[in-house]
């Protein structure tokens, strides 16, 4: 099953300082769950100004508990209060032809 996670970051002062330091870490573990099949797409979510603000994934899971257990348990910027709130969607994607859907 697939999964749209948003992490949205603090915004506090040391919001940032706390991305950038821990950014090296967690560009690694998102290429050993690139390598393992879990995480398909992922990427930064930007403000207006098109400074970093989040992230956005999706990664394939068997269950949102095997993604927690996984990759939240794993992840740098979950574990260093780099992200201040987290949510997870199911997502279904869509594939073919899209003129009959849009």
């Amino acid at each position: 099953m697939r999964f749209v996670l948003l992490g949205f970051d603090g915004k506090d002062e040391g919001a940032m300082d706390r991305r950038m330091a821990a950014r090296p870490e967690h560009m690694e573990i998102m290429l050993k769950f690139k390598e393992a099949g879990t995480l398909k797409y992922s990427g930064p979510l930007l403000d207006d100004d098109g400074k970093m603000i989040g992230s956005l994934m999706i990664h394939e899971y068997p269950s949102e508990q095997a993604l927690r257990d996984d990759f939240l348990a794993n992840e740098p910027y979950a574990l260093q209060g780099v992200w201040e709130t987290v949510t997870i969607y199911r997502h279904f994607p869509a594939e073919g032809r899209f003129d009959t859907v849009l």
